[in-house]
Order: structure tokens, then C-alpha cells, then sequence
């Protein structure tokens, strides 16, 4: 009598708890990525009114790294030059960051936060760390350095696989 599990064509059942768990994983992310989509909007909003979450995102590299080349900024965030070109001419318009001649280069530029730029992101920066704090607060400390771990080792796989680094 042959058991079922090991039947031709079927999934053993290991794969089978491999395929749920990462399809539960999956959706968690996604879900996860979905809400923070929309807590990057509402941050990016209280910046500028017209800001897109993206420049919001090109802030805080820029603030992380301090003056950076555009080539380098692009590729810290995994987009196209002329995607991030857009929305620094944008963040320059209102004042919020300026470009330099880069001091290692004369014909290359450097971006970097003007002090309305680094006003506006240490509020808003506080206003996330809030969120944080507002959602998470009272969850045990050891489940929050667990979820940093595991967030931190997802994200080493994808830095492994070629993803940037997020080395600023």
C-alpha cells in the first residue's frame, strides 16, 4: 500500500508547508509594504503638500548620506536616473535641497539638504519614529530586536542576490 503523500505527482508535505509558509510570508509584506506606502504619503505631505512618497524617500538617503551625486542616489534606491533627476528638480524648486559642485569632481554635482530640508525632515522623521512608537510601543522589547533581526536578515538575502545596499 503506498502512502498517499508519496504518491507521483504529489507535493510532499514538507513543500506543501514551505509553499503556505511562504505565501503567508508574501502577503504579510505586501500588506506591511501597503501601510507603509501610505504612512510615507502622509509623512511626505506634511513636507509638502505636492510632494510623492518617492521624494519623501530621496530625502532621507540624502539626510543619511549627507551630499551625494545623483548616479549614487539612484542606485542606492534601486530607480533611474532621470525617475530621481525629476524629483530632485522638484525638492530644489521648493527649497529643500540644493546641488553643489562635488569637491572630488568639479563637473560632477553633489545634492544635499538645504536647513529648511533638514528642518522639515528631522519633524517629519520624529513623526514617523512616533508611528512607531504608537503602533509598536507595547510590544516586549526582545519581539522588536526579533523583528529587526528577521527584517534584517531578509534584507541581507536581497543585498545577496544584488540588490543596493543600504550602506548610507
Amino acid at each position: 500500500m503506498s502512502n498517499p503523500a508519496e504518491a507521483p505527482g504529489a507535493a510532499a508535505p514538507f513543500e506543501d508547508t514551505l509553499d503556505t509558509a511562504l505565501t503567508n510570508v508574501e502577503h504579510q509584506i505586501s500588506l506591511f509594504w501597503r501601510r507603509a506606502r501610505s504612512v510615507s504619503q502622509q509623512l511626505s505631505r506634511e513636507v509638502h503638500p505636492d510632494m510623492e512618497p518617492a521624494a519623501y524617500g530621496l530625502l532621507t538617503v540624502i539626510r543619511k548620506s549627507g551630499p551625494i551625486r545623483l548616479t549614487e542616489l539612484a542606485s542606492c534606491i534601486g530607480v533611474g536616473k532621470p525617475s530621481v533627476s525629476r524629483q530632485i528638480a522638484f525638492l530644489e524648486s521648493i527649497g529643500l535641497v540644493l546641488k553643489e559642485a562635488d569637491p572630488l569632481d568639479g563637473r560632477a554635482q553633489t545634492i544635499r539638504l538645504t536647513a529648511e530640508g533638514e528642518e522639515k525632515m528631522h519633524q517629519v522623521q520624529d513623526a514617523r519614529r512616533q508611528v512607531f512608537r504608537e503602533r509598536l510601543g507595547e510590544w516586549p522589547v526582545e519581539d522588536l530586536e526579533a523583528l529587526a533581526a528577521y527584517m534584517a536578515k531578509l534584507n541581507a538575502t536581497y543585498e545577496r542576490d544584488g540588490f543596493p545596499k543600504d550602506g548610507v
